[in-house]
């Protein structure tokens, strides 16, 4: 059955249907809520007055394509890079808000599928689809705006703006594996199975940092953001909002084994200026990185150094400390 076939508004109830299914209402977004799906908008009585708003866009042959892309793998991470952002504030997700474009000749299968995937992800992080809009579209597109909170009553919240001489440099897990995957999906390469799957998860359903935002947060980390353009690109983001400089040790960037395994010397290329990860990317004092290490239950590594040096610019030098030359900075969506 195609979306034609059955009109928005049996669209809307189809899928309004499958979001409902997946609600905990114990959880703190449902028990906020006061008006949800089915009326013009959501209403919701929030206990913290910090709030915390971000919205992210996915469009075909943009941002996935459908050669490599299932529908349930595309809900996922149209909620995912969303809670990454709330993640790299350090906050709490509660709501999303669905726009989606659709060929007419879309099936509702898929359309179904796609909101499985969303809930995959909703369910998991407590997060309650409140609203939405649906249109006519010549290609798919998924916009996700998702609303959270600061996770205390103080408002503390990770910035690109805190970061100062002096702190070190830190990331969570490791690097590279998301690029590595677009690189292994766009163009069909055949990699032994356990590495190949690795590769496809890390870019088609990335696991955003919530819980390790918040614990950020909680040990007095004020700097940071996702790894969502490659860590030269926003390390750089980070540097001009602070007005400081930073420098990289390449040989400290730990980069995924799934994409050393696959490709060799180019994953730390992506490991540097892939984009995707979806891991934090922080600035602390050298005492407050330890705290964090010891409180996160996944790798944190220290990659370099916060300097007074060149405002708003990275340099990145090898263990001996030689510079390295720097040829691409992250992703751009306006730049090719």
């Amino acid at each position: 059955m195609k979306v034609s076939e059955i009109g928005e508004f049996g669209l809307i109830n189809r899928m309004a249907g499958i979001t409902n299914i997946s609600i905990d209402k114990r959880w703190k977004s449902w028990r906020q809520l006061v008006t949800g799906i089915g009326d013009d908008a959501a209403v919701w009585k929030p206990r913290n007055p910090f709030q915390i708003a971000t919205v992210d866009s996915m469009v075909e042959d943009v941002h996935f394509s459908f050669k490599y892309t299932t529908w349930r793998e595309l809900g996922w991470k149209s909620i995912a890079v969303n809670l990454s952002d709330i993640a790299a504030m350090g906050g709490v997700p509660m709501y999303a808000l669905i726009s989606l474009g659709l060929p007419e000749n879309t099936d509702v299968k898929d359309v179904a599928a796609l909101y499985e995937g969303m809930t995959d992800a909703t369910e998991l992080f407590q997060v309650s689809i409140v609203g939405g809009d649906t249109v006519s579209s010549p290609f798919v597109f998924v916009s996700v705006t998702l609303l959270g909170c600061a996770s205390n009553e103080q408002g503390n919240t990770l910035t690109r703006s805190s970061a100062c001489p002096g702190d070190k440099i830190a990331v969570t897990n490791s690097l590279g594996a998301s690029a590595a995957g677009l690189t292994m999906l766009s163009n069909s390469l055949e990699f032994p199975a356990e590495a190949a799957a690795e590769l496809r998860r890390a870019h088609l359903k990335p696991m955003p940092r919530i819980a390790e935002g918040q614990i950020l947060v909680a040990t007095g980390v004020k700097a940071g953001m996702d790894i969502s353009d490659g860590l030269v690109g926003d390390m750089t983001h980070i540097c001009e909002m602070s007005k400081v400089g930073a420098r990289l040790n390449i040989d400290l960037v730990p980069v995924a084994p799934a994409a050393v395994q696959c490709f060799g010397g180019q994953a730390l290329q992506f490991a540097l200026n892939g984009g995707e990860d979806y891991e934090l990317l922080f600035t602390a004092p050298a005492r407050t990185i330890r705290r964090v290490q010891r409180a996160l239950d996944c790798a944190v590594t220290v990659v370099g150094e916060v300097t007074t040096a060149h405002p708003g610019k990275v340099e990145l030098v090898d263990r001996e400390g030689r510079a390295i030359d720097l040829r691409k900075a992250g992703w751009d969506h306006f730049s090719r």
